[in-house]
């Protein structure tokens, strides 16, 4: 791993000739994406995100926290927030924001630590890659929950990239695929190009039927405007 994206934060967060990231997935064209965007204030930021922030609570843990742009606005709120990422270039950019409590973590390696708000944003589902990860990644989130704790997810539900068929459904190629919301991208950034990885989006319904399969409540918050939402899971009392 290059990790090209933690790459450009580092560089826009010491002025060291930051550019423009391209990224590209195996069902859309290649788009241009602004560094700057990463290092968005709360009144910058999408509409479900500022909703999932306004409902953080004690303890927070964000996950995959990229520029620390979630992190910052909590901690300015007087939060204790523990911030990782598997970007080594990412948390060295939030420590240098002032984020003292970042490390180069993945979420399945974290053991012996509980949290009120777990949150993950900017698709949060997309750290389980391909769909039949689901249960393990919901399993061990829900292990690093204090009880009344809460998990903040979003994500997009991709049915409406794919065309229709003349009867009304929709065409979805499947090829090694097991969902339709699993992508493969790319990143590519100053000339150099990331080994191509998993991305999961799931459709709310996916999420909640996997999130009571595994002991957890599934609570749609809000939609967005383009096919997203964010959800809350939090522990199924006994």
């Amino acid at each position: 791993m290059k990790d090209l994206l933690g790459k450009a934060i580092l560089d826009f967060q010491t002025n060291n000739n930051p550019q423009s990231l391209i990224t590209e997935t195996d069902i859309s064209e290649a788009e241009e994406m602004d560094v700057q965007y990463l290092f968005r204030s709360f009144n910058e930021m999408p509409k479900l995100e500022q909703l999932a922030l306004k409902k953080c609570s004690g303890k927070i843990l964000d996950v995959g926290c990229g520029a620390g742009a979630h992190s910052i606005y909590l901690l300015n709120k007087g939060f204790d927030v523990k911030a990782i990422d598997i970007s080594a270039n990412s948390i060295e950019a939030c420590k240098l924001r002032g984020i003292k409590n970042a490390e180069v973590k993945n979420i399945l390696d974290i053991e012996d630590e509980k949290f009120d708000t777990i949150l993950l944003l900017m698709n949060g589902t997309g750290i389980f890659g391909r769909l039949i990860n689901t249960t393990k990644y919901l399993t061990h989130l829900k292990s690093l929950l204090n009880p009344g704790g809460q998990i903040l997810i979003d994500s997009s539900d991709l049915i409406y990239m794919f065309d229709e068929d003349e009867d009304g459904g929709k065409w979805i190629p499947m090829d090694n695929k097991d969902y339709y919301g699993e992508l493969v991208f790319t990143v590519e950034y100053k000339g150099e190009v990331e080994a191509p990885f998993d991305w999961l989006y799931l459709d709310y319904n996916t999420l909640q039927n996997a999130a009571n399969a595994n002991g957890l409540t599934c609570e749609l918050i809000q939609e967005g405007n383009n096919y997203d939402y964010l959800a809350k899971l939090s522990l199924i009392q006994p």
